[in-house]
């Protein structure tokens, strides 16, 4: 059973930064690529970084600049730091998997995490 464990969340002010963690288990990690999505209420989920096995990555404009993904294969988790925050970041923060490249649609992930919650505040 693929479980994907989710830290690292929380409440900061403008312009602070946040890591979050998603450890994977379940599975063998560096065969699947990994995704940070983002969702808020009565919005579509956002895509925001993605990171393969092999290091390829893709980032959301939105947050190109100022978020990197990035894993640790020996871990089995994955990151996502996040830099210079602001109020509009606040949103259910959620990793998601899927075996081989990474994409950008989240109906493409096979396996998600359970979300965890980043509130930024001014």
């Amino acid at each position: 059973q693929v479980q994907m464990e989710e830290s690292g969340g929380g409440s900061v002010h403008t312009g602070d930064s946040l890591r979050l963690s998603c450890t994977v288990s379940g599975l063998t990690f560096s065969n699947y690529a990994v995704a940070w999505f983002r969702q808020t209420p009565g919005k579509v989920r956002e895509f925001l970084a993605a990171l393969s096995g092999k290091n390829s990555t893709h980032y959301g404009d939105l947050v190109k600049g100022r978020f990197a993904i990035s894993r640790d294969n020996t871990k089995n988790t994955a990151y996502l730091q996040m830099n210079t925050l602001k109020p509009e970041d606040t949103a259910v923060y959620c990793c998601a998997a899927r075996w081989g490249s990474i994409s950008v649609g989240p109906n493409m992930y096979e396996h998600w995490g359970q979300g965890n919650q980043v509130t930024v505040t001014s």
